[in-house]
């Protein structure tokens, strides 16, 4: 059964859209363009960092993000910027009494702005917080602690094949590949994806999913196996 459901956040619950908009303002470049050349950057298996070198060789995130926070622009999410079918997916996940968590590759600031959301959610991880990033094995490992310490019962929810499905998958947990943002519609990898437990285009279909896959693996002793996560934020 899956006793914990974990999440991605960047083009996952977070829909990335105004942010990298935000970033070709900053570099004072056509968005389109931006965007073209972050296409070309994951079709070719980059680091996303490298479309900003694009425009800027020297590009260093911590310290442009600095540059921004002192000029006034800084980096920033919000409440408008989550998928429509975030909030009502993690909520409904939480009634059907299992641990709910969203861990990703975060920068600093990010954490705090994640917590002002008030997201129905037993814990709140980033790379910058845990001191490790997707798609190290390490990461994963702070994933499955937090949820509990089993993999096998834990299912990780991402829209990268890449950086969340594979070595997700390669620590234990069930893994669900959502089809969105760019990397969702760009970067296909088969033989990963076809080992997903789900593929969804939106979460909205996740709780049925998760709901049906547990009825037809319960057992007599396994109603109380659901995890409220209640302390683990």
């Amino acid at each position: 059964m899956i006793d914990a459901v974990v999440f991605d956040v960047g083009g996952t619950i977070l829909d990335e859209s105004r942010e990298f908009a935000s970033w070709a303002d900053w570099f004072g470049v056509p968005r389109h363009t931006l965007s073209a050349v972050l296409g070309a950057v994951i079709a070719r298996g980059l680091d996303w960092q490298e479309t900003f070198r694009a425009f800027r060789p020297d590009f260093d995130l911590a310290v442009e993000l600095e540059r921004r926070a002192a000029a006034g622009k800084p980096e920033w999410f919000g409440e408008e910027d989550l998928y429509p079918d975030a909030r009502g997916c993690l909520a409904a996940l939480k009634e059907q009494g299992l641990f709910v968590g969203l861990a990703g590759n975060q920068p600093a600031h990010a954490e705090a702005l994640l917590h002002a959301l008030d997201l129905p959610v037993d814990m709140i991880g980033t790379s910058t917080g845990w001191g490790v990033a997707k798609p190290s094995s390490a990461f994963f490992e702070r994933v499955i602690h937090a949820a509990g310490g089993d993999p096998s019962s834990t299912l990780y929810v991402g829209d990268r094949p890449d950086n969340d499905v594979r070595p997700a998958a390669e620590a234990g947990m069930k893994t669900c590949l959502i089809r969105r943002g760019p990397w969702g519609h760009i970067l296909d990898l088969p033989a990963v994806a076809e080992r997903c437990l789900f593929r969804i285009d939106s979460l909205d279909d996740l709780p049925a999913l998760v709901a049906k896959h547990n009825a037809s693996h319960a057992t007599p002793s396994s109603g109380d196996r659901g995890r409220a996560g209640g302390g683990r934020l």
